[in-house]
């Protein structure tokens, strides 16, 4: 059996859940034949956000699993290292394993999310960061958590280096499915902001 649907939530709130564990799939691992076609199939409406998701459908149309995993691969993988290192640690202090991930390590203690047994990278990986943000806007390890605790937790770990991060992987020089990526991850980065921002919750 699987649980009913939380109807609590908005279908915006579900619709940026979406969008954060679409972001984090994509980051996480090279995307697979089904997630390209998944990709393919959006489609996105007049706005900047919308428009990047239309590029980004229309590049996942015409790209091949192989071809994206080898881009995945030098972007984030590389001899010894990718084109970018996709931490906050590093984006934050210039070095793996800093202050950051600790701090991060301790909001998700004390909202009860732990790493996966299958995930051996540090924790404040950008795709780790997208997941969490799409678990506490649904609920996924407890209760949905409000507006206010959403935006400590975006303006903490997130808001600090991630619109950097995906700027950088827009511009890569191994960028290509990638690259609207990032202008996806930008786009979307400056709507949550702005969002939090208006919403007045502390």
């Amino acid at each position: 059996m699987t649980a009913a649907p939380d109807t609590t939530i908005s279908d915006m709130d579900r619709a940026r859940a979406d969008l954060y564990n679409f972001l984090g799939a994509l980051l996480a691992n090279p995307p697979d034949e089904m997630l390209l076609t998944q990709t393919a199939g959006l489609s996105g409406d007049d706005t900047e956000l919308g428009q990047a998701i239309g590029t980004l459908a229309k590049l996942a149309k015409v790209t091949k699993p192989k071809a994206a995993e080898s881009e995945f691969n030098k972007l984030f993988i590389g001899l010894g290292r990718g084109e970018l290192l996709p931490f906050a640690s590093y984006y934050l202090t210039g070095f793996l394993n800093e202050k950051p991930l600790a701090a991060l390590r301790q909001a998700m203690t004390a909202k009860g999310m732990q790493r996966s047994d299958t995930v051996f990278e540090p924790e404040d990986s950008i795709a780790s960061l997208m997941e969490m943000m799409g678990a506490m806007i649904v609920g996924r390890f407890d209760r949905p958590a409000d507006v206010a605790a959403q935006k400590q937790f975006f303006n903490t770990h997130v808001a600090p280096w991630a619109s950097h991060f995906f700027t950088d992987l827009e511009e890569a020089k191994n960028s290509v499915f990638y690259s609207p990526v990032g202008t996806v991850g930008k786009t979307f980065m400056s709507v949550e902001a702005e969002a939090f921002r208006m919403s007045g919750a502390e």
